[in-house]
């Protein structure tokens, strides 16, 4: 599990890193004589006087202490460092855990119920699947099998898992297009939940798993990158139906706070609308021939 000095060296890695990728220009700040500069982006003190607090309160916080620390702090070093939406949310993250009492935990049992799988089921003409922050794919409908067919093939003795497809399957390669993107997308989203339930002994689980099998994970884990996934294109080379370049959308369930449904569609008339066609034409066959995979964890 996590644990207290886990959580300090989060904090400190987080706010180094970040503090690194800017330098004195970006910031606004003016350059003093022709003396070369010891470590990369701002320094310590520079970030202390954009945030408007003192430098030992800063140096404090990164060194991993940020107990106590305000709104109004949290705000003024989220604007020092220049945070975008999800790594302010992720400052926030660490310090609400570094106010709790780290206790042992085990990993909330969220499943899928009737009403969800029933949405799920109507709409038939997209694929729609819903996952949990840790990736695993907990319902899907017709459509959605077919289209992760390679996923559902990829380990069939344990819940699928687009974490565990993409770093320890090859054939991830060859199904999601854009890679590179989408294993950055995956490290930065489990960092972000890494910050939010630092103590989710499943998740820990997953990590751990992932970064002695893959060093690709370590190297992105190292990065301490946080992204929001909320809406973009998804380029899929399926392998019956070919290549399809689909728009999905993210969307969370007020009532299932732990569950996220995706669903991917075309707009009319377009390639990827007759392959969004073609693959339900396929999905259909392997359905009555009892050849495509169900989801029963």
């Amino acid at each position: 599990m996590s644990t207290p000095a886990d959580h300090r060296a989060e904090v400190r890695e987080f706010l180094t890193s970040r503090r690194a990728r800017i330098t004195p220009d970006q910031a606004g700040l003016p350059a003093y004589g022709g003396a070369k500069r010891r470590v990369a982006g701002l320094r310590r003190e520079e970030v202390a006087l954009l945030a408007g607090v003192s430098i030992d309160y800063y140096v404090r916080m990164e060194r991993g202490n940020l107990a106590g620390a305000s709104d109004a702090v949290l705000d003024g070093v989220a604007s020092a460092l220049q945070l975008d939406e999800a790594e302010r949310a992720h400052l926030y993250d660490l310090a609400r855990a570094a106010q709790q009492r780290p206790v042992r935990h085990r990993s909330r049992s969220v499943g899928v119920t009737p009403g969800v799988q029933q949405l799920l089921d109507a709409i038939t003409d997209a694929p729609a699947w819903v996952r949990n922050a840790r990736h695993d794919m907990l319902a899907a409908n017709t459509m959605a099998r077919a289209l992760y067919a390679p996923l559902l093939a990829s380990d069939p003795t344990r819940c699928p898992n687009t974490a565990r497809f993409v770093y320890l399957d090859p054939a991830s390669k060859d199904f999601f297009v854009d890679w590179e993107r989408g294993a950055d997308d995956i490290a930065a989203m489990l960092r972000s939940e890494a910050g939010r339930n630092p103590h989710d002994k499943k998740l820990i689980e997953l990590i751990g798993e992932l970064s002695t099998q893959s060093e690709i994970f370590r190297t992105r884990w190292a990065a301490h990158n946080v992204r929001f996934h909320r809406t973009g294109k998804k380029k899929l080379h399926h392998p019956a139906v070919g290549l399809l370049e689909l728009d999905y959308e993210a969307v969370e369930f007020p009532a299932h706070p732990e569950l996220t449904m995706l669903a991917y569609t075309a707009a009319s008339g377009t390639p990827a609308a007759d392959g969004l066609k073609l693959l339900a034409s396929w999905a259909a066959t392997a359905e009555d021939a009892g050849e495509l995979a169900k989801l029963v964890w």
